[in-house]
Formats: structure tokens, C-alpha cells, sequence
């Protein structure tokens, strides 16, 4: 019974640190990167579809990412999302290749970045917390009905405090990690 709560909440932990590796992916550190470009949408015969399924997005070095598109035509159509997405970038059409040189981030501009790092941090610890709550109050249940002894429960508490706190610590450490990207350059 305990090992079932401990290892939802194990589960639950790991798709948090997932979602926040995923989320300080999207921050700019000022270096190419082709997740720069994920949430850019292209008009693709209709339907708003990622770059990245319908070209090939190279970094050739650390200032330039290049889209290759799979359809000649669709060149214009990618320039032009990218152009209006708000990021930023300014895009040269070359022929069927685009490229984009990614501009060094201003100071204010990385201490924008690093706001968000840390807001996406203080998001993946609450939820973080409510995994903890969640698996305190199964396991007092369990304790509550008499499926599990007192002593059980309370190891099981301490077992639960230790997941969240190494998780805790991940997570302190991913984003510090990218705030140090991102002043870095």
C-alpha cells in the first residue's frame, strides 16, 4: 500500500521535472538553440503546424539557426510566422533557406529571462507540493482505515519528505543552471 502512494508520487515528481525541463528549454539564453522556434505556428495549407514538421532547423553556430524547409514554397510562409511571432528574430530569405541570426540578449532582456526561469521554478514547486499533500493524505488514510500501522505511516511520511526534498533540490538546480546560461550568454 505504501509503495503504491510512493511511487505515484515518484511518478508524479518525475513528470513535474520533465514539464520544467521543458519549460526552461523555451527560455533564451542568447545562443541558438532550434526550441527557440517551438512555439512558432505556420499557416501549413490551413492548419497552424510547428516548423519543425515541416523543415529542417540547423544551428551552424552559436549566433544562427538556418530552416530548410521540406517544400520550396512554403519558405515565404515560414519567414513570414517567424517574423510575426514575437520573438524577436529578423529572419534573411535565401533562396529555399532561411536564416536567422539570433541577437545578443540585452541586459535587461536577460534579467526578463531569468525572471521567467524563476517563475517557471516557483510553478513546478507548487506543484511539487500539492504531489506531497496528495501523497500525505493517501498515506493518512491508509493509516486512518487500518490497512497500515502508525510506525508505517510515519515512515512512509519520512520517505515522502525525502522524495520531495531531493526533487526540490532538482529543481533549485535546473533553474539556477539556466539563470547561469543566461547571464553567461
Amino acid at each position: 500500500m505504501i509503495d503504491e502512494v510512493l511511487s505515484e508520487l515518484t511518478d508524479g515528481i518525475e513528470k513535474t521535472i520533465d514539464a520544467l525541463r521543458r519549460e526552461l528549454s523555451k527560455v533564451r539564453t542568447g545562443r541558438a538553440h532550434p526550441s527557440i522556434l517551438d512555439r512558432v505556428r505556420v499557416d501549413y495549407y490551413g492548419v497552424p503546424t510547428p516548423i519543425s514538421q515541416m523543415a529542417n532547423v540547423g544551428v551552424p553556430d552559436g549566433s544562427m539557426l538556418t530552416v530548410k524547409p521540406w517544400e520550396k514554397s512554403q519558405a515565404s510562409s515560414i519567414d513570414k510566422a517567424i517574423r510575426e511571432s514575437g520573438l524577436g528574430l529578423n529572419p534573411q530569405l535565401d533562396g529555399d533557406l532561411i536564416r536567422i541570426p539570433i541577437p545578443p540578449l540585452t541586459e535587461d532582456r536577460r534579467k526578463e529571462m531569468v525572471k521567467m526561469t524563476k517563475r517557471c521554478g516557483e510553478d513546478a514547486k507548487i506543484v511539487l507540493r500539492k504531489h506531497r499533500r496528495d501523497a500525505v493524505d493517501m498515506l493518512e488514510t491508509l493509516v486512518k482505515d487500518g490497512e497500515v500501522s502508525e510506525d508505517d505511516g510515519s515512515r512512509g511520511e519520512k520517505k515522502i519528505e525525502e522524495l520531495v526534498g531531493e526533487a526540490t533540490k532538482k529543481i533549485e538546480h535546473g533553474v539556477s543552471d539556466r539563470e547561469s546560461q543566461i547571464m553567461g550568454g
